[in-house]
């Protein structure tokens, strides 16, 4: 790995612990996510998944079903960076977990270039739509104490899965 190598590793490794962090915000009790747009080493935007401004802070309809208005956080990030002065185009979206399909529909319009993400989500058709359009997708993922940048492309999306799949599950035996 090469010095402009460690360098991305290092900042990616940052922002995507500043997500955590923001996820924080999130009243969602089954899974709290977090955002950060990046553009020229500046935040532009940020958002948690919950429900929108002035609804109730209550995201579960029960213990297994989120209310369907609840936004996610990659939502929460490009419609707040929608209506401030800056623009997402070629931004970095941060996010603690992969992008669902619909979020990645409108990371494609928002003109995000780059996607760093944490956790998959329960699907990865989000990930794979990503690839198909050209976005450079990064798995960041700790394994065994490090951190592992892997660059997720057609080609490797469902290999790549699978092995995370199958080292998530070993650890938990």
């Amino acid at each position: 790995m090469d010095a402009r190598e460690k360098k991305l590793l290092l900042l990616d490794s940052r922002y995507l612990r500043m997500t955590q962090i923001w996820a924080e915000n999130s009243y969602c009790r089954r899974r709290q996510v977090g955002a950060l747009l990046v553009k020229d080493k500046m935040i532009i935007s940020d958002g948690y998944n919950g429900t929108p401004s002035g609804f109730e802070n209550e995201c579960e309809e029960d213990a297994d079903h989120s209310k369907p208005y609840v936004l996610h956080a990659e939502a929460n990030a490009i419609t707040k960076v929608a209506r401030s002065n800056n623009s997402s185009d070629g931004a970095t979206l941060y996010v603690t977990t992969s992008p669902c399909m619909e979020c990645s529909k409108l990371i494609i319009q928002a003109g995000i270039r780059r996607v760093v993400f944490g956790d998959y989500y329960r699907m990865h058709d989000g990930v794979d739509l990503l690839c198909r359009a050209g976005i450079e997708i990064v798995h960041l993922w700790e394994r065994n104490g490090e951190y592992e940048h892997v660059e997720i492309t057609s080609d490797n999306s469902e290999s790549h899965y699978q092995e995370v799949a199958e080292y998530l599950a070993a650890q938990n035996k």
